[in-house]
């Protein structure tokens, strides 16, 4: 198969999207899309190299949303026919919600769009299903609480992307996920992979339902549930 993938902003079902992609490009051949927080996100949990290392060629690629500038041209592939199947997984509120009200703004919800064109079967993965708590995983996180403020933050001097202010917080979005600093601070000040619960709102939920009126959109619970 020719498959599609778009990642949007989200940490939820991130990692388990990548596993899914590491497994299929062992015998497909699997384009990668990244919206812009979709690339940031996968920086700042540390994957975005183990999806660099799987792309290289046609259709093999790993295509960011800024590299396509504003007329996207590469989702001319997608009203073509060129592909089998379109997954997005995860896919935010913000990509729903836009994909159910006909927006097309960037690379991922242009890929949508013009899938129906070229009746490509696409299959999403919405992290808000339902209305309620939902567990979710953490980028690096600088715990104050375990932080002792030391005269110098072995953490700081450490990372090599300068991501860190000492005692203050982690700029994620130059963080890259290597977990470097976690092993430098003595105290275990640094987190990672931390379980929090968050809320759906109603109004996502709400979206989420709206895709089971497109045509030939699936809506499926993880990307382990996907059929290839």
């Amino acid at each position: 198969m020719r498959i599609a993938w778009a990642i949007t902003g989200a940490g939820h079902l991130l990692k388990e999207s990548v596993e899914v992609i590491e497994s299929l490009a062992k015998s497909h051949e699997i384009t990668i899309l990244l919206s812009a927080s979709g690339e940031e996100v996968l920086k700042m949990y540390g994957l975005y190299n183990r999806l660099v290392n799987i792309t290289g060629g046609r259709y093999r690629e790993l295509v960011s949303d800024s590299s396509q500038k504003y007329s996207y041209p590469l989702t001319g592939r997608f009203s073509l026919g060129k592909y089998d199947l379109l997954v997005v997984s995860p896919a935010t509120a913000n990509t729903v919600s836009k994909i159910v009200y006909g927006i097309s703004d960037n690379l991922v919800t242009n890929a949508v769009a013009q899938s129906g064109k070229g009746a490509v079967e696409v299959a999403i993965v919405p992290v808000d299903l339902k209305e309620g708590p939902v567990d979710t995983v953490l980028p690096s996180k600088l715990e104050l609480n375990k932080c002792t403020k030391c005269s110098t933050c072995d953490a700081a001097i450490a990372c090599p992307n300068n991501a860190i202010t000492p005692y203050e917080e982690i700029d994620l979005l130059k963080c890259t996920g290597c977990g470097i600093c976690a092993d430098a601070c003595p105290y275990g000040a640094i987190s990672g992979g931390k379980i929090v619960t968050i809320y759906m709102r109603a109004i996502d939920i709400e979206n989420t339902k709206k895709l089971d009126d497109f045509k030939g959109l699936t809506v499926f619970k993880s990307p382990d549930d996907i059929e290839f």
